[in-house]
Parts: C-alpha cells; structure tokens; sequence
C-alpha cells in the first residue's frame, strides 16, 4: 500500500481504488441490500401468516363438511334402522373415505373402536390422552391439538341411538399442516427466490455503485495529483446526470484555481524581475556614495525617483492581480457624455497637448465607472507619453444600434509600429524606440485587463498616429428615469 501526496492522508490500495470509495461503495451496497433483505423479509412472514390464516380456515371448513356430512347421514332413513350406536358409527366410516390431511376414528366405551381406511398422517387414535379427553365430551367439541405431522383441527361428535345408555363418539381429523403444504411450498420457494434475488441484486449494485463511483473515484484521485506545479488535469465528463455535473463542476473550479495560481505566478515573477532593476541601481548608488553635499543630493534625488517608479510598478501590478478576482468591478450606471468630459478634464493638466472631446454617445451603460476611467486615462498618459507640445489627444465614446459601446482615445502623434501592435498589450511590453521605455510597460496590460472584465476588448485601430479603441460588447443601457 501507499500514500499519494505529501499531505494527503488517503490510502490507496494495489489495484488503484481509493478505501475511502471502497468503504463508500460497501455502504451504499449494504444500505440497500437491507432494504432489500428488510422489505423481502417483510413479505415473506406477512406471506407465511396469510397461507397459515388460510390453512386455519381450510381445516375449519373441512371440519364443518365432515360433520355436516355425519349429521345429514344421522338423519336419513339408513341410520334409522341401526339400533346400535357403533354399528351406526361404522357404516359412515365405510360409507365415507378421509382425505389425505385428514382421518376419522370412533370412540365406544371411553376406548378407541374402529379408524377410517387408509394411513393419516399421524396416530391420535392411540394417543389415550387425547382419547380420553374426546370421551369425556358430551356436546358437540372442536379445537387444536398437536401431533407429529403438526397442528391438527379436531371435531369430537357425541352420538347415541334411541334409548341406548352408552354414548360413542366420532372424532373428526384434519391435518392443517398437510393441507398447508402446497402454499407453503410455495412460500420456501419464495424465500428461496428472494434469497436468489438478494444476491443478484448485490451483485447489480456493486457493479451499478462501481459505475456511479468512478467519477467520483476519478475525481479524488485528480485532487490528490493537483499541486502547486501541475493544475492542468481535469475529469472526463460523459452524460449529464448529476455526477457529471458535479465533475464538471470540480474542472471549473480546477479553471478558476488554475487562474488564481497563474496569475499569483506571474505577479512573482513580474514584480521579481522589474523590481530587481531599481533595487540593484538604489544598492549601487547608496553604496558609492561619497560625504561631498552635491554628489549626495544626486543620489537622493535618484533614489527617490526610482523608489517613486518602484511604488508605481508595485500599484500597477496589484491592480493587475485584481482583475482576475470577481469583486474587481463594482458596477453601476455610467453616463457616456458625463465620463469622456470628466477624463478630459482631468487630462488637460498633464501636458500642452491640443485636447478635444471627439464626440459622446447620450446614453447611460451599466459599467464600473472608476475603473473605465482608470482605463482612459492610461490611454491619455501613454498619449502624452508619445506625443510633442501641440499635437491632438481626443476622446471619445459611442453607442452601436446593438448596443455595443466603444471609447477611444486617439492622438496624431507617430503611431505604433506595425511589429510591435500586438506585443504592447503584454505584461512590461516597451516599444522599440527610446520615447517608449519611460514606463514600466504594464499601462496598456492593465486597460486589456479592465476592458476583459467587463466581458470586452482593446485594440490598436490602424490609421495616422495611434487610436486605441475600448469596446464593451452588447453593454446593458440603464432604463430611462
């Protein structure tokens, strides 16, 4: 046996299951085997007492035949002419031969006389107990008595002919047992079936449980594989009951987990390799400098602009691992009009530049305001960054009959070169001349970022100078006060 993982406390066993499953899956299986056992258990004792409840009844109403039958012969003109109690008795045994679950035998001077044709089931005739007891009877008697071939239903009829002083008896047999034997054939052999059903229905739920636990199975074994190097395993999802759901719910968050981590990954690596940099020029400077006042107050100055940068480079990363968590946006309604005048407002300050708002759309969106703005004004920084005293910076916004709204900024300064378009959305992408490497390269990273939050884009629209486009695609309109 062996244990998966470094902190995982599961057990495996040698043919790959999980015990935990295993012992899930013995559970489920004795779960429902009792049930089973207990519903088929049920079914066979309320069988057994109904067939037991019928016997009762069908010996009763044997009983009642036979001595209705005795009665009706007491009464004919045959019996009249017997002047003898057991000579009476005796034509009837001959006249009427028992079943095989039952027997008939008289009774003449507290003594057994004469027994019907045929071998009963058991002897009760020579049982002087019973024998005795039917002789005491001088009224019509039934009850229950036991023998070796079971429970047996007895009649004791008092007979006397004329003015004869000494009494005989018929005693009148049925064997409830052997009358109850064909339904409680059946009755074993439906506890047999049962029994047969059990074990098949065992076998069905453990390869049906087996089926249904695989995912499950699969799903525990991945978890123990997932570590911190390796997120990219995920569950095979077949159907869509509710176990491939719950797999496909675990590869979502394995999605959502593997984001986290890739995005924990790169913030550690971006801030580890930008970071690096300033830190190595404020070590160096620090250590060479000399107690001559001027060289000091360079190298505090420098100090503190690169510190300045670091504190920038450490805003925009934050800002970047934000984006991939879901409270990053707190939306609310958002006027077009209103936000392309304000950005302008506050860009005018940044540099002599020619500002214009190029045109709004009078219409209201469902957007997170501050982070839109955010977004602009790092469009409006990278193009002052890029432009001279003079030239045009404007934006502006607009609404598509679909409903998608577009924001731009644009300015008429050099442009973007064709190779380096796509590489400047990156993460501390610089372009190739020297204008470019003033930032951190993060600005353009962190408008893609807002701009995928909310579902939609940025690109470089080509054309004279450079015009970055945000677009949020099919923008919900806030209703009309």
């Amino acid at each position: 046996m062996t244990t998966t993982g470094r902190t995982s406390r599961t057990t495996t066993m040698g043919d790959g299951r999980l015990r935990p499953v295993v012992s899930a899956r013995v559970r489920i299986i004795g779960w429902m085997f009792g049930v089973l056992a207990l519903a088929l258990s049920a079914l066979v004792v309320l069988t057994w007492q109904v067939l037991a409840a019928r016997a009762d009844a069908a010996a009763d109403d044997e009983l009642t035949h036979e001595a209705n039958k005795f009665r009706a012969f007491a009464r004919s003109p045959e019996a009249a002419t017997f002047t003898r109690s057991e000579a009476l008795l005796d034509r009837w045994l001959q006249s009427n031969l028992p079943d095989d679950s039952e027997a008939f035998f008289t009774i003449v001077g507290g003594r057994e006389d004469h027994r019907s044709q045929g071998t009963p089931p058991a002897r009760l005739d020579t049982d002087a107990a019973f024998v005795r007891r039917a002789a005491d009877a001088t009224e019509p008697s039934y009850g229950w008595v036991d023998s070796p071939a079971g429970k047996v239903r007895y009649g004791v009829i008092p007979v006397r002919v004329g003015s004869q002083p000494d009494r005989a008896h018929l005693v009148v047999l049925e064997f409830r047992d052997v009358i109850a034997e064909p339904s409680m054939a059946a009755a074993r052999a439906l506890v047999l079936i049962g029994a047969i059903t059990l074990v098949l229905a065992a076998g069905a739920c453990w390869l049906v449980t087996g089926r249904v636990l695989a995912p499950i199975r699969q799903l525990r074994t991945t978890a123990e594989r997932i570590s911190e190097t390796d997120l990219r395993r995920r569950i095979e999802v077949v159907g869509n009951d509710d176990v491939a759901q719950l797999a496909g719910t675990f590869n979502t968050m394995l999605d959502r987990l593997e984001d986290a981590f890739t995005a924990q990954r790169e913030f550690v690596d971006n801030a580890g390799h930008e970071l690096r940099t300033p830190i190595t020029v404020i070590r160096g400077h620090l250590e060479l400098m000399s107690e001559d006042p001027h060289d000091r107050a360079d190298t505090k100055a420098l100090v503190l602009d690169e510190l300045a940068r670091m504190n920038r480079m450490v805003d925009d990363l934050l800002v970047l691992a934000k984006s991939e968590r879901p409270d990053f946006l707190e939306v609310g309604e958002v006027n077009l009009t209103e936000l392309v005048v304000e950005v302008v407002a506050k860009a005018r300050p940044l540099a002599d530049r020619s500002w214009r708002v190029a045109g709004t759309a009078d219409a209201t969106i469902v957007a997170d305001g501050q982070r839109l703005t955010q977004a602009l004004m790092q469009l409006v920084s990278n193009a002052v960054r890029h432009t001279r005293p003079g030239d045009r910076i404007e934006v502006g916004s607009r609404l598509d009959p679909d409903g998608t709204a577009r924001l731009w900024v644009a300015d008429t300064g050099p442009g973007v070169p064709t190779a380096d378009r796509e590489r400047i959305f990156e993460r501390f992408a610089r372009g190739n001349d020297q204008r470019r490497t003033d930032g951190a390269g993060l600005g353009l990273a962190i408008v893609r970022s807002i701009a995928q939050a909310h579902d939609g884009e940025v690109r470089l629209v080509p054309g004279p100078g450079a015009r970055f486009e945000l677009t949020l695609p099919a923008a919900k309109e806030a209703m009309s006060r």
